[in-house]
């Protein structure tokens, strides 16, 4: 059976520095999987190419069969491919509610739009009683629910979460792991970049450890937090 998400031997490069050196992983529906590893590793850029805001330099993308490479990034979001960057991204003048609509800005089912949202307010009660306040007056945190929960709006069929946990104090990466670990429950395929190892393989079904451009270690996620190197490297161990 042909995986949700297949990357083949990518290759990204900003003008002669190659951030990406021919990496092939998949996804499979249903399945949360992480890409760990430092600043440089390649891991945004990976991201922001499968979202269509990167032209890849060689290799093949392939979501749901069809291949993505060449495909507009407005257009990968309609085939159901959503992605939550790295910074949030948010719209800060804008109130929470206009930027949960702007999420769904290709939707024309109104009465379904707007049962998505009131999902997202029981998701994020935070967010729903403050609907009406500017996105730009909320904590990182609290802006990051925001970001995921306009990203939920198109219905996609698999998720991509750039480092959701930066940034944010413990108690609200607590929240966020806590929300994406519903979100596995609920069946919502996930692509997950994140700096916290333990959190992110804690709750992946498969990883892969990149550096400087290349995958250097694939595994369950129980595979990787148990192996000593990613122990030493990510995990703060001896």
């Amino acid at each position: 059976m042909m995986a949700l998400l297949e990357v083949e031997d990518l290759r990204v490069a900003y003008g002669k520095i190659e951030a990406v050196k021919g990496i092939s992983f998949s996804v499979e529906a249903g399945e949360v999987v992480t890409l760990i590893g430092t600043n440089g590793a390649g891991k945004t850029t990976t991201l922001r190419t499968l979202s269509g805001l990167l032209k890849p330099l060689a290799g093949k993308i392939t979501f749901e069969g069809q291949v993505l490479n060449g495909v507009g990034a407005h257009k990968i979001v309609s085939m159901g491919l959503a992605h939550s960057p790295e910074g949030r991204r948010i719209f800060p003048r804008l109130s929470i509610e206009e930027n949960l609509q702007l999420g769904a800005f290709l939707r024309k089912d109104t009465d379904g739009i707007a049962r998505d949202i009131d999902s997202a307010y029981e998701r994020f009660p935070i967010l729903g009683e403050r609907r009406r306040q500017a996105a730009g007056t909320l904590s990182g945190g609290e802006q990051q629910m925001l970001a995921m929960g306009r990203a939920l709006m198109s219905r996609p069929k698999l998720l991509m979460l750039d480092e959701p946990s930066m940034g944010l104090s413990p108690i609200m990466m607590q929240k966020i792991m806590a929300t994406i670990s519903e979100l596995k429950s609920a069946g919502t395929t996930i692509l997950l970049v994140e700096q916290n190892a333990q959190a992110a393989l804690s709750l992946a079904d498969h990883g892969h450890v990149m550096e400087i451009g290349s995958i250097t270690l694939s595994g369950t996620g129980e595979e990787l937090l148990h192996d000593e190197s990613v122990r030493k490297a990510y995990l703060g161990e001896d």
